[in-house]
């Protein structure tokens, strides 16, 4: 298993001369991640957070990344959209392949206004009848809503 470290942050950081209290980027992807953890507590000013491609079952510990504006936690082992509550600047989720089965987890975004888009994309509650229209009228607040390559605006 590997763990969120300081200096794991410190190697995976771009544009920061190492310096993880003031980073507004991280790319966390491909690391064999198991758990999110210390992000919220190290890196406050986050904008974007790339942590595809790991072995995550939950989001949690990154509700007081109040800037956070991207988040990636496509291909993982997700079950449930949960904890984002306190990412008040969340414009951006990708989910594209994780295991979401309820449809109803999408609730837990309605607090997140300026969430625009939403990526579900392999997820089995994207296979439920009326799954878009039920997501749509959830989140009023998505711009489009992405699913197998189309574009779907709410004025649809």
């Amino acid at each position: 298993m590997v763990l969120i470290t300081e200096d794991l942050i410190r190697r995976r950081a771009e544009h920061n001369n190492g310096e993880i209290f003031s980073l507004e980027e991280v790319s966390l992807h491909q690391q064999d991640i198991e758990k999110i953890e210390h992000i919220d507590k190290w890196c406050r000013d986050l904008k974007i957070l790339y942590l595809q491609n790991n072995l995550i079952p939950r989001i949690e510990n990154i509700c007081k990344l109040k800037k956070l504006e991207y988040l990636n936690v496509a291909l993982n082992n997700i079950e449930v959209i949960e904890n984002l509550e306190g990412c008040e600047s969340l414009q951006k989720l990708d989910l594209t392949v994780n295991f979401v089965g309820q449809l109803s987890s999408v609730q837990s975004l309605k607090g997140n206004l300026h969430l625009r888009e939403l990526f579900l994309v392999g997820n089995p509650c994207t296979e439920f009848e009326g799954y878009r229209q039920y997501v749509v009228a959830s989140l009023p607040q998505l711009k489009a809503k992405k699913d197998r390559g189309h574009q779907m605006n709410t004025s649809n």
